[in-house]
């Protein structure tokens, strides 16, 4: 095992080992995510892994964040301008709610009010014309994100195998090396962004300096919204579990029982998988024809094979 993979490793269990109560990292939340916290403690007790960060997928409302920057026209004046920044949470804005798990609509004996939740003004009558400098409120769902260190190529291809499979098919990975001698310890990226959504559901307004979030939706069409981020919450669920069981099932038939002997089998990809199958195709096709042309007797304990030719089957020209 590389030595610089066993240092960073080692640091970073050390931290995953504090308590709830001193341990923080860069999340909106602080911590890891408890839907998958026994995936993460599973994976960092294998050899050759450990996780670097994470999110079990969540639906959150974000309002975007603002910067100054100068403005490119040169006929424009020299003050500075106010642009949104970027909608993923980079640069600014603020997280208005964020729940790792379906969000209820319902309580015991009422609909849960949404705008309430969100902490948003039902919707008004809209402007007429928006500003450039308007901060948006985004609902968005985004599933299941896992950076794994690997402590070499080949451990690196079994994660990514296992997610790929698993139908986190946006998963790839970087610091890979072609070579042999140099050490190297690859970062997988288990990922699905076909599960995520992006929409804009209010935007934030300023009226005698006091500022609030405005909606641009109605209570029915958020719970819409919310219903399908709440479906997504289910197959994302579903592909953590197919995930979990791929990569530790990948790992036990890794090694295959051959009496005595155990042979360790490797990581193909798509062009090897499929001339290995053509392969193991013409050999059930040519046993299969041998087979039509014997009979298995059994010979002092031993499988004897008589091959009957007849004159269709013969290789060799009938005498005349």
């Amino acid at each position: 095992m590389p030595s610089n993979f066993d240092a960073k490793k080692s640091r970073i269990l050390k931290q995953l080992a504090e308590p709830c109560e001193s341990y923080n990292d860069s999340s909106p939340k602080g911590t890891i995510d408890e839907p998958i916290r026994s995936l993460i403690d599973d994976i960092n007790n294998r050899e050759g892994f450990v996780t670097t960060s994470s999110c079990s997928g969540r639906i959150s409302v974000f309002l975007e964040g603002s910067r100054p920057v100068e403005k490119a026209d040169v006929q424009a004046n020299s003050q500075a301008d106010t642009i949104r920044s970027s909608v993923g949470g980079k640069g600014g804005g603020s997280w208005r709610f964020v729940s790792h798990k379906p969000v209820k609509l319902c309580n015991e004996n009422s609909e849960v009010d949404l705008h309430n939740a969100f902490g948003m003004h039902p919707k008004q009558k809209l402007p007429s014309d928006m500003e450039s400098s308007t901060r948006y409120v985004h609902l968005k769902f985004e599933a299941m994100i896992l950076h794994v260190l690997s402590a070499t190529n080949t451990y690196a291809q079994e994660m990514l195998a296992a997610a790929l499979a698993s139908g986190f098919r946006e998963s790839g990975a970087v610091g890979l090396s072609s070579s042999t001698q140099q050490e190297s310890t690859p970062t997988v990226a288990v990922r699905s962004t076909g599960l995520g959504f992006d929409a804009i559901i209010g935007y934030e307004i300023c009226e005698d300096g006091v500022q609030r979030i405005q909606s641009l939706v109605d209570e029915s069409y958020l719970r819409i919204l919310v219903g399908i981020a709440n479906s997504r919450f289910r197959i994302n669920s579903e592909r953590i579990a197919r995930f979990r069981d791929s990569l530790f099932r990948v790992r036990l038939s890794n090694i295959i029982d051959e009496g005595n002997q155990f042979k360790a089998t490797v990581w193909e990809d798509p062009v090897a998988r499929r001339e290995r199958k053509r392969q193991e195709g013409l050999q059930r096709q040519q046993r299969q024809q041998f087979e039509k042309l014997c009979t298995k007797e059994d010979v002092l304990g031993q499988d004897v094979y008589k091959v009957h030719l007849s004159e269709t089957s013969s290789p060799y020209p009938s005498p005349s």
